[in-house]
């Protein structure tokens, strides 16, 4: 069956983007422990590209099955596990790359920011998926936590749809945003 994509984010109300990410059945690679080590031979571009043994995956449904068993370890090693394997991808720099944002408020009220990563995942920002700011001020990369471990940096689009949204909300001195109950500088240290 062919790989439908979900509808355009802006067109999604809070409960639809909700939904969503419950429907996004993920094996539970928290909970395997496979014997066999290697590498796969695999690595994900800096844009967010796939590619194996120097040959670009471009099937995007393809690149969604892999992404839903990507680990990174603490040491920031990421990994493809299956319950028999679990072999070692390099990653240029985040697993994911968000690639749009809106704003929502849910029914407490509270501000909701919903991201689309480029495997049409969505991710609502809030504790189970905080904000990581780093780079420099001059030059800033922002990240947002997915699953196990692994991020998604914001691409420049989504990165200037975040500071319009901030800018909205406070001076460019103080830059915040609030998602999910949790508020988020977003000045690098």
């Amino acid at each position: 069956m062919p790989y439908e994509p979900p509808p355009e984010l802006a067109g999604l109300s809070l409960a639809q983007m909700a939904e969503a990410v419950a429907l996004r059945r993920l094996p539970p690679i928290d909970q395997w422990t496979p014997a066999q080590t290697g590498d796969s031979l695999m690595r994900i571009a800096a844009d967010g590209t796939w590619w194996h043994d120097g040959g670009r995956i471009t099937r995007p449904a393809m690149v969604r099955a892999f992404s839903a068993l990507l680990l990174r370890d603490s040491d920031g090693q990421h990994y493809l596990l299956t319950p028999f394997e679990k072999l070692t991808i390099a990653v240029d720099d985040a697993a994911f790359v968000a690639t749009d944002m809106q704003v929502r408020r849910d029914d407490e009220g509270r501000t909701m920011l919903a991201f689309r990563l480029n495997t049409d995942d969505l991710v609502l920002a809030g504790p189970d998926h905080a904000f990581r700011i780093a780079g420099t001020p001059d030059v800033p990369a922002f990240y947002i936590g997915v699953r196990h471990g692994t991020e998604a940096r914001l691409n420049r689009s989504t990165y200037a749809q975040l500071i319009d949204h901030a800018l909205t909300l406070s001076a460019p001195d103080a830059l915040a945003v609030d998602s999910g109950g949790v508020r988020y500088s977003l000045l690098p240290a």
